[in-house]
């Protein structure tokens, strides 16, 4: 019996690449970027997994020699169907396809293709233009909110002013509540280039502040290991 679609707030991404060492990357930096991803290197399996579920977006290697096997999916073909991303086995990014399958209209090679962090950016757009369902685009833990489409938070009736880094941290933090996040991961998420960790250590100081103010510490350091966010703090 097919699954019910997700009514959480977390999007559904179906990665079809053939390639590990495009895969495993991108799928790693979703799952940080707050996705939920479902990886196979077959046209033919991911034909199976879209009868049986919702995803908000399908990213599709095209260069897999079974792809014919997802023009007739009737996922694809619903009304509610999921965006889909087109890429090459290498993680060069070809077009997408927004509301439609592979073979549409709108998949045409760009002229300037990009690799992994380029085809994550596009999935991150997608996603947040077609939204999963019953997602009301804030992202909470305890009183703690953070609104993803006005970029604003507040903790319980306090307002939160924040710096474009701040939210990009704050953002990571919540898709990962209760997770210890290393300093390399905060910062891949943060930071386009690599940052310094007194870099890393002064953002989480700031945004610590902000958060915690005079409230229960939502925020909290693992020393030897990095940062995470919760009620209490970690043994």
């Amino acid at each position: 019996m097919p699954k019910p679609p997700s009514t959480d707030a977390v999007p559904d991404v179906l990665l079809v690449v053939g390639e590990p060492r495009t895969s495993e990357p991108l799928a790693a930096l979703l799952e940080l970027a707050g996705h939920r991803t479902v990886a196979v290197d077959s046209a033919t399996e991911a034909h199976v997994l879209l009868s049986e579920r919702r995803f908000d977006l399908v990213i599709l290697d095209v260069t897999l020699a079974d792809t014919e096997a997802l023009r007739h999916s009737r996922r694809l073909l619903a009304p509610d169907r999921p965006a889909v991303l087109l890429l090459t086995g290498s993680g060069e990014f070809l077009g997408s396809l927004p509301g439609g399958g592979p073979g549409g209209a709108d998949g045409q090679p760009v002229d300037a293709p990009g690799r992994v962090a380029e085809v994550l950016a596009r999935a991150r757009q997608l996603v947040r233009r077609e939204g999963p369902a019953g997602w009301d685009g804030a992202l909470r833990y305890g009183d703690l909110v953070l609104d993803d489409a006005t970029r604003r938070a507040r903790r319980g009736e306090r307002a939160i002013e924040l710096t474009p880094a701040e939210y990009r941290l704050l953002r990571c933090l919540l898709v990962n509540a209760e997770r210890v996040l290393s300093k390399e991961q905060i910062g891949r998420h943060v930071w386009d280039d690599p940052p310094t960790d007194g870099a890393i250590e002064r953002l989480v100081s700031r945004l610590r502040r902000k958060v915690n103010g005079d409230q229960a510490a939502l925020i909290h350091t693992r020393r030897g290991f990095g940062y995470w966010l919760g009620r209490a703090v970690q043994p």
